[in-house]
């Protein structure tokens, strides 16, 4: 028998359940419309694409990089180079896609992007005063990691428009009062999961504005920035980055499919040795990921590298139909919701909900506490699941708050789920009068 106390504080938190708790709703109401899970929608799926990509993979490998058929089976079922060999095509598709220009040697190829941002936390920082700074409400992946790493987290305001600048330069001036030392944002300035929010050309511009001058590196996470609903899409922090301050991590998982579970880490960053010469950053984070998983499914990497080979490198067209689908989710949404919370009623005066322009999510506020309790009436008696706010905060904060995915159902689920939700906040207003 173990005793809790005797394992890791970390696994003590709250926030690590949050995960399991809502697997557990979804599977004890199975008939339930589940608004909680970010997933893509798998009707852009197809059994068959597997062996398509890695077809052309292996085409690729024999007449554009003239492997042979033993060093083309190597390459496949081998252990493989700790940073991925998928790199060069990954480096072409960032520069046809995003306008960054990354040498294939700076990409780190990851299991996922959770890989990256726990090898990211783990090279940045090395001391205890050393500080992640991470906007409020934020993704509940890097806070759980840093806490098993013991990193401090301070919490940035998060306002409609993206991350609060001021708040941002308050807290840095703060800490170095405090002799911390902030060492990194971690920030998804588009579509940013919970509250599907963006941050401004211009305030992104100001923000590296701001790390410059309190020498502190940007941790940019860009899994939804292809899936925009209206207007042109915004230049991604890393290519506006002309000081090497910006590690950008990505993911195959919405623009392929998360079963693969591929990522990957832009560490350009210079890094000077104790004797006087300078490598990339990729190369120390190649030393903990050697320690962490080895290197990642060659196989995994040969189906993206397929899928890169047949679409000209550019993974922005070969969505073209899932953005299409994304936003049409998001209007149907958004419509479901002014039809079934009218201004004119009473009961609805209270709920307000923000408007994003792309990405999967987005944020109700309503009169009453969303909690765990709400939760499970919703599930049990109004066949809906929602996740709770609360669960991105770090302390108090989002506790009248609900978060809406609206990627992996249809339309219309969507009107039905909407119209359920609408059901359980009007019962309870009545009760409450």
């Amino acid at each position: 028998m173990l005793l809790q106390d005797a394992l890791h504080p970390s696994l003590s938190d709250p926030t690590l359940d949050v995960m399991n708790f809502l697997n557990e709703v979804a599977l004890r109401f199975p008939e339930a419309i589940s608004f909680a899970p970010g997933r893509p929608n798998e009707q852009f799926y197809d059994a068959q694409q597997i062996t398509t990509y890695l077809d052309a993979y292996v085409r690729h490998l024999g007449q554009e990089r003239g492997l042979d058929e033993a060093r083309i089976r190597t390459n496949l079922f081998q252990y493989g180079r700790t940073n991925g060999h998928i790199h060069g095509l990954i480096a072409r598709m960032l520069e046809k896609d995003e306008g960054i220009r990354a040498a294939p040697e700076s990409i780190v190829v990851t299991v996922g992007c959770q890989e990256g941002m726990f090898i990211s936390l783990r090279a940045l920082f090395s001391t205890p005063s050393d500080v992640l700074l991470a906007g409020m409400p934020c993704y509940i992946g890097i806070t759980g990691a840093a806490k098993l790493l013991g990193i401090d987290v301070v919490p940035v305001a998060e306002r409609e428009e993206g991350l609060d600048l001021d708040d941002l330069e308050a807290k840095v001036e703060a800490l170095r009062a405090e002799g911390k030392r902030p060492r990194a944002l971690y920030l998804v300035a588009d579509f940013a999961n919970p509250s599907g929010r963006s941050l401004p050309l211009p305030a992104r511009k100001r923000l590296l504005e701001i790390a410059a001058r309190a020498e502190m590196l940007i941790i940019e996470d860009n899994p939804y920035g292809f899936f925009f609903r209206e207007g042109p899409r915004k230049p991604t922090l890393k290519s506006l980055d002309d000081k090497g301050q910006v590690i950008y991590l990505g993911s195959f998982s919405k623009s392929a499919f998360p079963g693969l579970r591929v990522g990957y880490a832009v560490a350009d960053q210079p890094v000077l040795g104790p004797s006087g010469t300078q490598h990339l950053l990729a190369e120390e984070f190649s030393k903990i990921k050697s320690m962490l998983t080895v290197n990642t499914s060659a196989i995994c990497q040969a189906i993206v590298g397929g899928m890169l080979v047949m679409n000209d490198c550019s993974l922005l067209g070969a969505n073209h139909e899932a953005i299409r689908f994304y936003q049409g989710n998001m209007d149907a949404t958004l419509q479901a919701l002014e039809r079934h919370f009218p201004r004119s009623e009473d009961w609805a005066r209270g709920v307000t909900w923000n408007v994003p322009d792309g990405g999967f999510f987005l944020v109700m506020k309503l009169p009453i506490e969303a909690d765990e309790a709400l939760l499970e009436r919703s599930a049990r008696h109004h066949q809906v699941i929602w996740t709770p706010m609360r669960y991105f905060y770090l302390g108090a904060g989002g506790e009248h708050e609900l978060r809406l995915s609206c990627s992996y159902l249809t339309p219309a689920k969507i009107e039905e789920g909407v119209s359920r939700l609408a059901s359980l906040i009007r019962a309870v207003m009545e009760e409450r009068r």
